[in-house]
């Protein structure tokens, strides 16, 4: 049997198994990682996941090589799954590299400044707090990071909803739903890209396959906010002017900018492969940064005016390099940067590691034991659906990291979709369903830590009013209970 369609994950897969090792000696490895990755995030904090969690991964790794040679697994089959995994990745390795370069050109030619500007200006103080879902949810998209978002938009909304009189577990419930689904459904996000290549799926094929939840459960969200913002007792107005000029300021905002996006929204619709997609996006970003932002490409590189080779220099730059644009308004600067090639490496790094200890754990026959009981133990799709979204929850709650909520579950549970003949798409979306919009409800994961912090407002406040974040693992599980749009693996005899 193969499939149709190049799959990105491996063909034919010869899964170890290992009858010397027990289920118990199976978990040994998952149970010492989880472990070291919640002291090692209680100790870092949120600066875990630039490379303390990687090294962590490997000593997880080295730990399945311990129990593997304990029962009689050899360090060559070992290695050699290693190797097959980090293949398997490479697709959306240079995706990711890809996309921090999409960031960059879109930033400095003033498409990503663009969003955002139009995007400030639906809010209205009758319909306040849908109106932040909508912010939050545009300048997601276009910045890939709800955590930029919180840290800009969403500190101007909460001092617009006190302003206004408004709760503010009301207004940040509603920023970091809006945050959250961008971030979901963006590109540009380190996570969407993550659950894929941890699923084995590919990146727009999983941010298509996730409107099928996502859609609905940003509907339902929107209502509710629409229906509290007309219970609130609200006066006063906001004030956008001041953040809408220092953007006039700084960019040269106009509708043209759009044919950009619009130029690769084509291109996905047309299925043409997602590297090229990117490849031409990050190129006409570049040409637009020329045509209307010559100013800014200028000063990237220091220089008053633009020549030759400051343009080359300044579109190589942003491509590259990390790039941020100085505005009057601080808020402002931090929100106009953009991570390029260069930011990318620390996730690509996670995945690589976390590809390690998946081969181990696949090299000493590990993973083949956990799916068989997974499988035994999950009767049913639903039940599938249901582990994954325990796994995510639990993982999120003690190695206190949505990112290692998507890395351990997604490596664990891959073969079993697979055995069920689900395609990847289920998993990856599952991952995102539960794992990455679930860690900003726990105080103590990192996600938590960091928005309640930049927002000032408490889990505990914001909690019921992120509607959108625990409702997203529940509309998965519906749609698993009731069979709705469960996309099968597409076979056939050879």
């Amino acid at each position: 049997m193969q499939s149709k369609k190049a799959k990105p994950y491996r063909q034919n897969e010869n899964i170890v198994e290992n009858q010397e090792l027990s289920i118990w000696e199976a978990l040994i490895p998952v149970i010492a990682l989880v472990g070291m990755l919640a002291y090692n995030v209680y100790v870092f904090g949120e600066d875990a996941i630039s490379g303390s969690n990687q090294f962590i991964l490997l000593l997880g790794g080295a730990v399945a090589a311990v129990v593997g040679f304990l029962n009689k697994a050899s360090y060559k089959q070992m290695l050699a799954e290693v190797a097959e995994n980090v293949k398997s990745t490479t697709g959306a390795l240079i995706i990711l590299l890809m996309v921090g370069a999409l960031a960059g050109t879109w930033l400095i030619s003033g498409i990503i400044p663009a969003m955002i500007y139009y995007g400030l200006q639906i809010l209205n103080p009758t319909i306040f707090l849908a109106a932040c879902v909508v912010i939050c949810a545009i300048i997601s998209i276009a910045t890939g990071s709800s955590w930029t978002t919180s840290a800009t938009v969403g500190i101007a909304l909460i001092g617009i909803g006190d302003a206004l009189g408004v709760s503010l577990g009301m207004t940040a419930g509603a920023a970091l739903s809006g945050a959250y689904f961008g971030d979901k459904l963006s590109p540009l996000s380190d996570t969407t890209n993550l659950a894929p290549a941890m699923a084995g799926g590919e990146l727009f094929g999983h941010i298509k396959y996730m409107t099928l939840t996502t859609i609905p459960t940003i509907l339902v969200t929107f209502t509710v906010f629409i229906i509290l913002g007309f219970t609130q007792d609200t006066s006063g107005t906001a004030d956008i002017a001041t953040i809408l000029n220092d953007i006039d300021a700084t960019f040269n905002i106009n509708g043209w900018l759009f044919l950009v996006p619009l130029v690769v929204i084509f291109l996905i619709v047309k299925k043409t492969p997602p590297l090229v997609a990117l490849l031409i996006g990050t190129l006409l970003g570049g040409v637009f940064a020329l045509i209307f932002q010559p100013g800014v490409v200028a000063g990237i590189t220091g220089n008053e005016t633009l020549t030759f080779e400051s343009a080359y220099k300044g579109v190589l730059n942003s491509i590259t390099l990390e790039t941020t644009i100085a505005t009057d308004n601080e808020a402002l600067t931090k929100l106009f940067s953009a991570k390029g090639m260069k930011g990318m490496l620390g996730t690509i790094w996670l995945i690589i590691c976390a590809m390690v200890f998946g081969g181990v754990m696949d090299g000493i026959g590990a993973l083949a034991r956990i799916t068989k009981s997974l499988l035994g133990m999950a009767k049913t799709t639903f039940g599938l659906f249901a582990s994954t979204v325990g796994s995510c929850l639990a993982l999120n709650v003690t190695a206190s990291d949505q990112y290692l909520a998507i890395v351990v579950p997604g490596k664990m549970f891959s073969q079993a979709y697979k055995d069920r003949g689900l395609a990847p798409e289920n998993l990856s979306r599952t991952l995102e369903d539960s794992g990455t919009v679930t860690s900003v409800l726990i105080p103590w994961n990192t996600c938590g830590a960091y928005h309640s912090s930049v927002l000032g407002v408490g889990v505990g406040e914001y909690m019921f009013f992120a509607i959108f974040n625990w409702l997203s693992p529940i509309m998965t599980l519906i749609f698993a209970g009731f069979k709705i749009k469960i996309k099968q693996l597409v076979t056939t005899t050879e």
